[in-house]
């Protein structure tokens, strides 16, 4: 109900003379209307800007919007002021949260060694102002090594089958590993980059990040680096999984950020673009003096964003329960503020509207370089900032002194006078000097400058050298071993100097994969259902259903092999255990050994080097082939879809032939091939005269087996099989009578005729058994010797490792020895 005030109307102004009955009406009027006034609390009245008001609460309603929309856009300037101050008030205490981190991050920048200080003027004017470089040395190493393994050329993703494993699912696999490579390597051109520049920071800070979303001005997804100063979170936070407020400092040209007002992204107002005081830390300072720049006229272009994602129980957007009631919960939102006009740009809904938890949608990807005790991770900085802060003095130290002990200063006598004393003595030159007293010598007293000392230069050593054990960057001086070590005693030596890189690595690939999992997520919202793509030499094409979740999708990279070397010796003692016997792996083996090696060294076109070996499975061959190799003992496979009949003919010809007759071995193998075409030719026939609703049963288990797990493919052809031996059998028996009845009873022959053929048989059985047993004697004496010859090389090779491992080991104790007694004496002579 709303009042207006009212004004006396001169014109239309009651004559003095009234009705006593209508002026008696007013005032009960205005009675009742004092009363309700009365009756209302001071927050159920509200005053417009016209000077009405209204009376009563205000009535409930519940906003409605697309999902999609920029509720900036409908809630009232007043609640968008109300969250503005809130959280800005929020991301202050969680900036002040983290600023002993700030300053650690910050001490590390200062001794990378890439800036020189000129400035120093203690001990003496111009001293040195170098920085050892031992963490830059580490930080460099670590990059090179983990940004090659993590992008290779060919791209970073592989895919493997969750679940079932068929034909179709195996190419829909395919489909998505090369067309995420394919958008990675040639689409997504600021991954390479954003990578590159992740792996520098991750050992320095500790902690970096990966935002993967969908940016509307390059309309496809995107995976951008984040600075870790550039994410702020509270200061209770584990992970970024369960933390309620992670704040994303974006800086934006204002040119971008007017496109994506005029796009209807953000709210639109007029922007002031320029950095604040507040936005500017001692980390931004620091890292502007190593890259040697320094703010200029044209960063008034640049806008400060707040992105904040938090969650917020706004006023006409609450959760509803099921029973239409306000539940109170607040609900995963994304706001993005403008910190420099305060005005809050969009605020957007971060859950899926089908998930009936609203679980808010993830963006950002932790890399850690190793575990801290809270959110953020350990870098190089906090493990070995002290050793190479100490290193830094201590090479200052050395080179200071070497600089007083080349150019001394010192006293001399008030009254000698020296020509050009001002001008340093070239070399080889000869100055004049006054000397009162007559001597120079005693005219001039330098001061006692030592040289520089060995003591320090022996813990500089120490201090590197354990820096350097630390960060997995020391020499791995895996040629130097004994080529003839036991298999496994290089990588054992490997694994052991490069654990923590190990461990490192896998951190890496573990945050990866959840990486690459988030993009799969961006692929199945913004695709097309079908999407054709250029490649060289054709064209792909991608569904969106192929983002289904049946295919798991993780980084190329092995956790476990972290450089080329560590993956080049495991191929070479791979190729060794196959060589040392290439029986038990075959053909196969010792060609897929040669296969890794040569993918090891990065060669191409491996195929065009390696000759395949042979198919394993056998093929259909024509009836005169298989009785060639019946004949020489060889076993001989019939196949389905062969003319059972004409082989039957050409092999019962062929048992019928005298050789054959002698030798009870081959007409075994040849009986014995025959009954393999009669059980096919029985099956073909069954299947012909199964009932169509008996056939439509056992071709169902068939198609069955094919989609399921070998377990249960393997159960249900059984099934199959017990269908169908229900009419084979009947037909085998029939067809082996035939069989019977076509070879017949050989004609008799005189009985001592066979029995010279048996004796003949049986002898020559015994000659080709007797041959056999001498050859295999011989094997047997072959790998007996070969045996013992292995035995006595690993013998050898043992006791000189040992005799190695005991002159290393009194090397290093005599090198102990001796850096303690340099040190006795340096302490003394100090």
């Amino acid at each position: 109900m709303a009042i207006e005030r009212q004004t006396p109307d001169p014109v239309n102004q009651v004559p003095e003379e009234v009705d006593m009955t209508t002026a008696q009406d007013t005032d009960e009027l205005d009675s009742e209307i004092i009363e309700v006034l009365e009756g209302l609390q001071e927050a159920d009245v509200e005053i417009q800007e016209d000077g009405s008001a209204l009376l009563g609460p205000a009535p409930e309603m519940q906003m409605t919007s697309e999902f999609d929309e920029n509720l900036a856009d409908v809630i009232s300037e007043s609640e968008l002021a109300r969250i503005y101050i809130d959280l800005t008030a929020s991301i202050e205490d969680d900036k002040s949260s983290r600023e002993d981190w700030e300053k650690t991050y910050t001490d590390g920048l200062k001794y990378l060694g890439m800036k020189f200080d000129e400035t120093r003027s203690e001990p003496f004017e111009g001293a040195s102002g170098v920085t050892h470089p031992l963490l830059g040395e580490a930080v460099t190493q670590f990059q090179a090594q983990a940004y090659k393994e993590l992008l290779p050329a060919g791209g970073p993703v592989k895919t493997q089958v969750v679940g079932a494993y068929n034909a179709a699912v195996e190419e829909q696999a395919q489909r998505v590993r090369e067309f995420m490579n394919y958008e990675i390597v040639h689409v997504m051109e600021e991954y390479d980059e954003d990578l590159d520049q992740m792996l520098f920071y991750l050992p320095l800070a500790g902690s970096a990040f990966k935002k993967v979303y969908y940016d509307e001005n390059l309309q496809r997804p995107v995976s951008k680096f984040v600075a870790p100063e550039d994410l702020i979170v509270p200061y209770y936070t584990t992970d970024l999984e369960s933390c309620p407020r992670i704040t994303h400092v974006i800086k934006m040209p204002e040119n971008d950020v007017r496109k994506l007002q005029a796009i209807g992204f953000y709210k639109k107002f007029d922007m002031q673009a320029g950095e604040e005081a507040s936005d500017y830390s001692s980390l931004d300072t620091e890292k502007e003096k190593l890259e040697g720049m320094e703010p200029s006229s044209d960063s008034d272009e640049i806008c400060v964003l707040y992105e904040v994602h938090c969650n917020l129980d706004l006023e006409g957007f609450e959760d509803i329960g099921q029973d239409g009631e306000e539940t109170g919960v607040k609900l995963p939102y994304i706001v993005t503020i403008d910190s420099n006009t305060e005005n809050v740009l969009s605020i957007r809904r971060n859950f899926n509207p089908e998930n009936p938890m609203k679980t808010k949608i993830e963006y950002f990807v932790h890399f850690k370089f190793l575990p801290g005790l809270g959110f953020y991770g350990f870098g190089l900085t906090h493990m070995i900032g002290g050793l190479s802060k100490a290193s830094t003095s201590i090479l200052r130290q050395l080179i200071d002194a070497g600089t007083l002990s080349n150019l001394p200063a010192g006293f001399k006598t008030r009254g000698i006078r020296i020509r050009n004393e001002d001008e340093p003595i070239q070399p080889g030159e000869f100055r004049d000097v006054d000397a009162p007293a007559g001597s120079l010598r005693e005219a001039i007293q330098p001061l006692p400058f030592k040289e520089p000392s060995g003591t320090l230069l022996n813990l500089l050593g120490l201090l590197v050298q354990s820096g350097q054990r630390f960060a997995s960057i020391a020499e791995i001086a895996v040629g130097e071993g004994n080529t003839q070590a036991p298999v496994g005693t290089t990588l054992a030596l490997m694994e052991k100097s490069t654990k923590v890189l190990s461990a490192i690595h896998k951190r890496l690939h573990n945050a990866q994969k959840k990486e690459f999992g988030l993009l799969a997520d961006i692929f199945a919202q913004s695709l097309p259902p079908v999407y054709p793509y250029q490649v060289s030499g054709g064209q792909n094409e991608i569904k969106q259903s192929d983002f289904d979740g049946r295919i798991d999708i993780y980084p190329v990279s092995n956790p476990d092999i972290f450089s080329t070397s560590q993956r080049i010796v495991m191929a070479q003692e791979m190729m060794q255990l196959v060589q040392s016997n290439p029986q038990i792996h075959g053909p196969g083996g010792v060609y897929e050994a040669y296969r890794r090696m040569y993918a090891s060294l990065g060669v191409d076109n491996i195929d065009s080097l390696l000759l395949p070996p042979p198919p394993n499975e056998p093929l259909p061959i024509e009836a005169g082939m298989e009785n060639s190799a019946l004949l020489m003992g060889q076993p001989a496979q019939a196949f389905p879809q062969q003319n059972h009949d004409a082989h039957i003919a050409a092999h019962v010809t062929l048992l019928n032939l005298q050789p054959v007759q002698t030798n009870a071995q081959v007409q075994a193998n040849i009986i014995s091939h025959i009954m393999q075409h009669l059980q096919m030719k029985a099956d073909g026939i069954a299947q012909q005269q199964m009932p169509p609703e008996v056939m439509q049963q056992y071709q169902q288990l068939q198609q069955q087996a094919q989609q399921v797990a070998p377990v249960e493919a393997q159960q249900l052809q059984m099934q199959a099989n017990d269908i169908l031996s229900q009419y084979s059998a009947p037909i085998m028996s029939e067809l082996m009578t035939q069989f019977s009845q076509q070879i017949g009873t050989p004609p008799e022959e005189d009985p001592l005729v066979t029995i010279r053929k048996q004796e003949l048989a049986l002898k020559g059985q015994q000659l080709n058994q007797e041959q056999q047993q001498f050859v295999m004697r011989e094997e047997q004496r072959s790998m007996d010797q070969a045996r013992q010859d292995q035995i006595d090389r690993e013998r050898i090779d043992a006791q000189r490792d040992i005799a190695v491992m005991k002159d290393e080991t009194t090397k290093d104790r005599l090198d102990q020895q001796k850096e303690l007694k340099l040190i006795d004496i340096g302490l003394k002579q100090l």
